[in-house]
């Protein structure tokens, strides 16, 4: 799916043109890419986290004369799929956690 394509699907789906989709997008992209700057993780629940890892310097070779060459080091953006997308991706509805039972009031009525 490409951008144009979410862009024409969200403007579909919340009556909206497709100017305003697109610039919502750009926002949350915007948004999501700022945060990664600063180093910051960027957490979409049930989609999943964005966030910058640092590679090591290491050693590669030019596949052309076979020289090696150093690789410098270097942050680079992950993004680790949260359960929901995870299970989409497998075909399976997402998995529901159970919910937690209320814990019962203080102020009980005493008979």
């Amino acid at each position: 799916m490409t951008k144009a394509e979410i862009v024409a699907k969200v403007a579909q789906e919340i009556k909206i043109s497709k100017k305003a989709a697109g610039k919502a997008l750009a926002l949350v992209t915007d948004s999501i890419a700022q945060s990664i700057r600063k180093g910051q993780k960027v957490t979409l629940v049930g989609f999943g986290t964005f966030s910058v890892i640092q590679r090591k310097a290491r050693k590669g070779r030019n596949p052309r004369t076979g020289t090696e060459l150093r690789i410098a080091a270097k942050k680079v953006p992950k993004f680790t799929a949260g359960a929901a997308l995870k299970a989409a991706a497998e075909g399976k509805a997402p998995a529901k956690k159970p919910r937690a039972k209320k814990a019962p009031s203080k102020k009980a009525k005493k008979k």
